[in-house]
Parts: C-alpha cells; structure tokens; sequence
C-alpha cells in the first residue's frame, strides 16, 4: 500500500473533498494540518513546488497536487494504481 500524505485545513472544502475519496478508496493517509500555520507549512510549500494552496497530496512522496488532481486522476484510471504500488 502507497504512503499517503496530504496538508490540509480546517473548514476547507477541497480538504474534504480529497479525503473522501481517498476514504472511499478505502486508503489510510497521514494528515497535517496547518490550520495555525507553523514549521508544516514552510515543510508543504518546499515540497509542493511553491504552492500555497491545500490540501496538498503526495503519495510515496511524489507531489500530486491538490484536490482537482487528485481527482482527475481518479477520473482518468490511473488513481487506483498509484495508491495500491
């Protein structure tokens, strides 16, 4: 199973959107919020290219984006690979 991990907020939509798929997926994930901000968050921006927006999702370390990529790949097929590698 991949190592799932995404930076999110509390009262975002697209957070919630991203977890439930990924709970629909039936996959556990690691979850850091940054709600108050702090050293997570410079640790997201560095990871996620610059980006400043949540959530941001990695598998297996690699950076997927935020919640609309998620699920474009969910749409495209290939999701399910990613999480089951």
């Amino acid at each position: 199973m991949a190592k799932i991990e995404i930076y999110t907020k509390a009262f975002c939509g697209f957070c919630a959107r991203a977890k439930a798929l990924l709970d629909s997926k039936g996959v556990g994930y690691e979850e850091f919020d940054l709600t108050m901000g702090g050293p997570k968050r410079q640790e997201m921006i560095q990871r996620a290219d610059g980006r400043t927006t949540v959530p941001q999702i990695f598998i297996d370390g690699v950076h997927i984006g935020g919640s609309d990529d998620l699920a474009a790949l969910e749409r495209e097929g290939r999701l399910d690979a990613l999480l089951n590698a």
